[in-house]
């Protein structure tokens, strides 16, 4: 059996003749964020996640600078997702008592809101994070949730699901199985779905979710502001269905315009449907098969959201899929930091993006994807660190007892970039 590459890549160089892409104005129109985060901030536990520096790791792997926007503690749930499910809710109820001006987090449990709003069932598909921050801003405001997840979820994700409210459900199949199945029984049972990703009919909720993220954005242009810094030049961003991505890719496209950072997107190897979708080449979005059998239980997506590639088609630079080992380098360099760097604890789709930069960064056979992404000592990188551990038996498999090992010829023991 063939040992997989740590880094495969394709190029879109399509993304470098896109001065303004119709999609970013569409999804992420001026002022998007600022509306986003002003919903977020009335949250009573709202507090902005920190932007960690991660110097002594940017020297040794030859960029300029390296940031990590930690959402392992956003709003104690231990991953972003919630930022898009609550943002999602709070706009499906505006929809519904008519868009009055000024609403607050706390005015949707006033009791005459509730009274026109009526009882609501929030219903979603979900590998866990999703699902556990629908069933979270559900709970919040007094409504019904029921998630579904397909059978390879782990008991700790289905349990924290159940635990924020929600009625869980299992699903024999993949991700792309429970958010067809959800769909389905939503329509029968009169559940209003909350779906990260979108299709024919169905654009508006999933638009909401990817603006809602756009929060995290915003901080982080603050933060750097605060830094003394302006933007990154790089971004490299996990990727399932693309929702993420897109919001990344789109906050930056709309702030800076042609000035943007590169972007690149980055999938496991058995589940890489936006690497697919860019192989096939027709411009459209297409479906990854297989049984997406990947420890990164939160990108493991066989059907990209097609809203979120029209954005990621105009505005990503290059695509890059990798096998789990990648992740789990990830995992434990953020567990086990360089001397005065700090510690991030990334569960495995969160550590995937760290992972492939230094692949990228430190073998030389990658030197052409470095050129072409004018990756070098004067770069500044950012990721994000997506969920905290969110299975701790597979987070110590990895970290404490080496699990999903990277095969000795990718191995690296004297790094290129540090002489003597």
């Amino acid at each position: 059996m063939t040992t997989p590459e740590p880094i495969s890549w394709i190029a879109n160089p399509r993304a470098a003749t896109i001065r303004h892409s119709p999609a970013v104005a569409r999804y992420f129109p001026a002022g998007i964020a600022e509306k986003t985060r002003a919903f977020h901030t009335h949250i009573p536990a709202y507090h902005v996640t920190p932007l960690k520096s991660l110097n002594r790791l940017a020297s040794m792997i030859g960029i300029g600078k390296l940031w990590v926007k930690d959402e392992a503690d956003r709003l104690s749930l231990g991953s972003f997702k919630v930022l898009g499910g609550s943002y999602a809710i709070y706009q499906t109820i505006l929809k519904r008592i008519g868009n009055p001006e000024g609403f607050t987090f706390a005015d949707l449990n006033k009791p005459e809101v509730r009274k026109m709003v009526g009882d609501i069932t929030f219903a979603a598909a979900t590998d866990g994070n999703h699902g556990r921050g629908v069933a979270w801003a559900a709970t919040q405001l007094g409504f019904k949730s029921i998630i579904y997840v397909h059978k390879f979820t782990s008991e700790a994700r289905i349990n924290a699901i159940a635990q924020n409210g929600a009625q869980v459900k299992v699903i024999d199949g993949t991700y792309d199985d429970a958010v067809r199945q959800v769909n389905e029984d939503a329509q029968k049972n009169g559940w209003q779905v909350v779906s990260d990703t979108s299709w024919e009919g169905y654009e508006e909720i999933p638009v909401w979710v990817m603006q809602g993220y756009t929060t995290l954005y915003s901080e982080i242009q603050q933060q750097l502001v605060s830094m003394g810094e302006f933007c990154p030049t790089h971004i490299f961003m996990q990727a399932g269905v693309g929702s993420l991505a897109a919001s990344a890719f789109g906050f930056y496209a709309s702030l800076f315009a042609p000035a943007r950072p590169k972007m690149v997107v980055v999938e496991p190897d058995r589940a890489a449907c936006l690497f697919h979708s860019m192989e096939v080449g027709d411009g459209k979005p297409h479906s990854f098969t297989g049984d997406l059998n990947t420890i990164m239980a939160g990108l493991a997506c066989g059907d990209p959201n097609p809203i979120a590639w029209d954005v990621l088609y105009d505005c990503a630079d290059g695509f890059v899929k990798c096998p789990d080992y990648v992740s789990a380098k990830g995992m434990r360099v953020g567990g086990v930091p360089l001397h005065g760097d700090p510690y991030i604890i990334a569960g495995e789709s969160g550590a995937v993006s760290l992972g492939a930069l230094m692949f990228i960064m430190e073998l030389d056979r990658y030197r052409p994807i470095r050129e072409a992404l004018g990756l070098d000592a004067n770069s500044r990188v950012l990721l994000v660190n997506s969920e905290r551990n969110t299975d701790p038996d597979d987070y110590r498999r990895v970290v404490w007892d080496g699990g999903d090992q990277i095969p000795k010829q990718f191995r690296v023991y004297k790094n290129p970039f540090m002489e003597g």
